[in-house]
């Protein structure tokens, strides 16, 4: 237990009775995140304000046991475990929306806020904020910054990074700080923001957030397109991208993917279809039309056997939830999941989708890929039964096998869902000893007694 007597004494004195869970079966409950790998936490908190967090971080540091940042649990690399123990701190109570600018087009938010509904939230005021990760119903905004979460829309408008102006955040120490601005522009000093962004909450703990917005786009257009393999639906996003035509939004589901889809909805597939594309245009109402006149005639010269433009926001509010409930829909292949976000240059998406293909053949495995074909960001899963150390062992294999190829290919490992735990093992693959040695220093000097998320990301 990294948790001694005295410091729950001290723990019940800041949260009282009601917002510190220690029970077992409370406990188990924030033990594991989409991961499903279970290390259970000592002690599970719930603060109100940035003055909670701070004295709970002074204690930590004080006493020496991890404190571990946490928002709904919807990571998918381990990243709001409690793997050496200690404090989960869950912000979902610090769930207000604080200010919303419509004049600087902006809005201020505590990190407890959930992703659609903030969406919902600016766009009944006319604004629009783009990243829309697949967890969009239940994450939280402060996991999406932790994570640099990204979503369908990051073709056309970036990732989570792109709209973060500033931040709050609690150190190590329990010392409150601001970075970055409430403007459009601002290069005084360092860029503290962009290092927090996307540090896992291993660098301080998120209190508030300001994040730019954008004017709600006038329309929008989708297109449902069946294709006869994945290879010619990879070759038409390609040609999308090259042809200057910049969609919003550019899904895929492979053969395997659309089975998922399949047991949630029934899509009305014409036969022989093995892949699907999914594809969203936005703008004023004639650069729709146009949009729309260009991806058609590009994906009918690819190939594609069926174009369906969906007819009303029903029908395209419907083929969206169904892409988006795909990924627990995996477990028809298999018990366990190992789930990559690999991203390569949107050019080379048609070598990964061939090299996918060969590893399915040469493993034997269940293999289902889908997702962010218009930014190259391709979610490979391995179905497997973990129990099986024949599997497992070949589904390493098979990981080890597609970062390689990833990176020769110009890619990255991790697109949106982090490093966690379960790319821990791979980032040598992608960074170099002495950017790592700069990374580690940069944690302790933000941490210098590590106990903030610990056994994270290195």
């Amino acid at each position: 237990m990294a948790l001694k007597r005295g410091a729950l004494t001290l723990l019940k004195k800041i949260y009282g009775k009601e917002r510190i869970k220690t029970s077992r079966e409370d406990r188990i409950c924030y033990a594991y995140d989409a991961v499903n790998t279970k290390y259970i936490p000592d002690a599970v908190v719930f603060p109100l304000s940035a003055e909670d967090i701070s004295q709970t971080l002074a204690l930590a540091h004080s006493l020496g046991f991890p404190v571990v940042p946490r928002g709904s649990g919807t990571g998918t690399t381990g990243g709001s475990v409690a793997v050496e123990g200690g404090v989960v701190l869950v912000t979902t109570r610090m769930n207000r929306i604080l200010d919303l600018d419509t004049d600087n087009l902006t809005v201020e938010v505590e990190p407890g806020v959930i992703t659609g509904d903030l969406h919902k939230a600016v766009e009944a005021k006319g604004l629009f904020y783009p990243p829309d990760p697949s967890s969009s119903g239940i994450s939280t905004l402060g996991g999406n910054v932790a994570e640099c979460a990204g979503g369908p829309r990051a073709v056309k408008y970036g990732v989570t990074r792109d709209y973060v102006l500033g931040v709050e955040a609690v150190l190590a120490t329990g010392e409150i700080i601001r970075a970055g601005v409430k403007t459009a522009k601002g290069v005084v000093g360092y860029d503290l923001t962009r290092l927090l962004v996307g540090s896992e909450g291993t660098l301080g703990v998120l209190t508030r957030i300001w994040l730019k917005l954008l004017p709600l786009p006038a329309a929008t257009a989708t297109l449902k397109v069946s294709f006869r393999s994945m290879e010619e639906a990879a070759v038409a996003v390609a040609r999308i991208i090259a042809s200057g035509t910049l969609p919003r939004c550019v899904e895929y589901l492979d053969e395997a993917a659309i089975t998922c889809a399949q047991s949630i909805a029934d899509l009305d597939l014409p036969l022989g279809c093995r892949a699907i594309l999914l594809i969203e245009v936005d703008g004023s109402d004639s650069e729709v039309i146009v949009s729309l006149e260009s991806v058609m005639k590009i994906v009918e010269e690819a190939g594609a056997i069926l174009v369906e433009k969906a007819r009303n926001d029903i029908e395209a509010k419907h083929l969206w939830t169904v892409r988006k409930k795909v990924s627990p829909a995996l477990y028809l292949f298999g018990p366990d999941k190992i789930n990559e976000d690999i991203v390569v240059p949107r050019s080379q998406i048609p070598a990964m989708v061939k090299k996918i293909e060969l590893l399915k053949k040469e493993f034997g495995l269940p293999m289902v890929s889908f997702g962010h074909a218009g930014d190259g960001n391709i979610h490979f899963n391995v179905m497997i039964d973990k129990s099986d150390p024949v599997q497992k062992m070949r589904a390493d294999a098979v990981i080890h096998e597609l970062f390689d190829y990833t990176l020769a290919l110009g890619g990255t490992l991790s697109g949106e869902h982090g490093v966690g735990i379960t790319k821990r093992p791979y980032i040598g693959k992608e960074i170099g000893e002495k950017e790592l040695e700069l990374m580690r220093g940069i944690k302790a000097l933000f941490d210098p007694k590590g106990i903030l998320n610990p056994g994270k990301i290195f």
